[in-house]
């Protein structure tokens, strides 16, 4: 019979590894649950409460234990003579167990997690980044660097302020009257010169009445510490927030006649949901908004997502207003800058020459990242993993994708593709490094 010991630090009957495996398995139901609702809703709903439904069966801590009937029970073993992988096991009667099945026998319910806003968003965007090639890390956007505030009771050794451990100690002195090392040389030396002149019984006396105040004073100087514990005082250092670097991400749009209602309620779904991402994970980022038509224009954020425009296509415009703004702005030394544009591919006829030159030669040297979204029909999502098919401008930008590591560009054909290719865009990308 074997006898099983377990002696692991854990509460009585609890296992702390079979809960972490619990708390690991729930996470992760959860991501999927929230993935797979915005998938088939709205990227609005995402931005609110969500109750997510979790499978009873696997949230029981394993344990031993003996049939009730035998005190016996068969198990189905790595290395059996009787069953080999593959094999179906017919399911034991007995009527009892979980489910929903009519009858008599006790059954329990699956039940349901309800995620406030912020908990949705942090699962929602647990393991999202935007991609950092050069510059500092902007998972946290604030470091902390230690300032001077005054002084501490305790602390290290290192950190000891002697000035002001000395004065604590020099007032303490002068407080309890501690004796002056000169004080007590004085009366020595007139105790040795006493001692040098003839005796007579007042001269005894008086010597007698030295010593005696010589001792009383070395007892008192022995007593009263020349440095005590209570004087010492230790340089203090509080954290103080730094701000690591700045970031801005600028959001390029095209609003043209070109782009029709699908094309610009996709592009307006990917938008917000990368503005969502931005507010949610970075607290001091900067968002630009750029429309454009013929002509390109710095706006607000509900122009941005709601106002609508007609007019031709040329997308440099976008892309020159764009750099205008990061000459007058945003100095690069000082900020990282990011950029994602979202098009239908459609461009005036000579413009794309023209957008491969300013992000060669201008816009490309500036920014961290610049990530380009296609939208294209439905009909032509079989060309996804094309790079030679579809517009002139994803053929220009092809060009840049193919010289550029900090350039990426995917194609949307459905409102469940923006989640996926979201994910590919602005999934974290650690040893990915600027060659150029």
């Amino acid at each position: 019979m074997p006898i099983f010991i377990d002696r692991r630090l854990n509460p009585k009957d609890k296992s702390l590894g079979n809960r972490q495996r619990f708390l690991r398995r729930a996470r992760e139901e959860l991501k999927r649950s929230i993935r797979d609702q915005v998938r088939t809703g709205g990227i609005a709903e995402v931005d609110r409460e969500h109750a997510v439904p979790m499978p009873r069966k696997g949230t029981s801590e394993p344990t031993f234990g003996d049939d009730r009937a035998s005190g016996r029970r068969q198990h189905i073993l790595p290395g059996n003579r009787t069953f080999s992988p593959g094999d179906r096991i017919a399911k034991p009667g007995g009527g009892e167990g979980y489910g929903s099945a009519p009858g008599t026998a006790e059954s329990e319910d699956d039940f349901r997690f309800v995620l406030s806003r912020e908990e949705v968003l942090d699962l929602f965007f647990e393991d999202l980044e935007l991609p950092d090639l050069v510059k500092l890390n902007l998972k946290q956007i604030l470091s902390y660097k230690p300032r001077r505030a005054g002084f501490a009771a305790s602390g290290a050794p290192t950190n000891i302020n002697v000035g002001r451990t000395m004065r604590n100690s020099h007032g303490r002195r002068i407080a309890l009257r501690r004796p002056k090392q000169a004080e007590i040389d004085a009366i020595a030396r007139q105790i040795a010169e006493l001692e040098a002149k003839p005796a007579s019984a007042a001269l005894r006396e008086h010597i007698a009445s030295l010593r005696e105040q010589l001792e009383r004073l070395e007892r008192r100087r022995r007593r009263i510490a020349y440095v005590d514990p209570v004087d010492i005082r230790f340089n203090r250092f509080d954290p103080q927030p730094v701000p690591n670097a700045n970031a801005v991400m600028f959001c390029l749009m095209d609003v043209s006649g070109s782009m029709g209602e699908r094309e610009k309620d996709l592009a307006k779904r990917f938008f917000v949901l990368l503005h969502l991402f931005l507010t949610r994970r970075y607290e001091r980022i900067e968002v630009v908004f750029i429309r454009h038509t013929h002509e390109a224009k710095e706006v607000d954020e509900h122009t941005f997502f709601y106002h609508t425009e007609s007019g031709g296509t040329v997308v440099s415009t976008a892309l020159e207003e764009m750099h205008r703004i990061i000459e007058e702005r945003y100095p690069v030394a000082e900020w990282n800058i990011y950029a994602a544009q979202a098009s239908d591919g459609d461009n005036f006829a000579t413009d794309s020459e023209r957008c491969i030159e300013l992000l060669d030669r201008k816009l490309m040297r500036l920014c961290q990242y610049f990530a380009y979204v296609e939208i294209i029909d439905e009909r032509e999502s079989h060309i996804f993993g094309s790079t030679e098919n579809g517009t002139s401008l994803w053929r220009a930008y092809n060009a840049v994708d193919g010289k550029w590591p900090n350039f990426q560009m995917r194609r949307i054909a459905a409102p469940a593709d923006i989640y996926p290719v979201f994910r590919q865009l602005f999934a974290r990308q650690p040893d990915l490094r600027k060659s150029a």
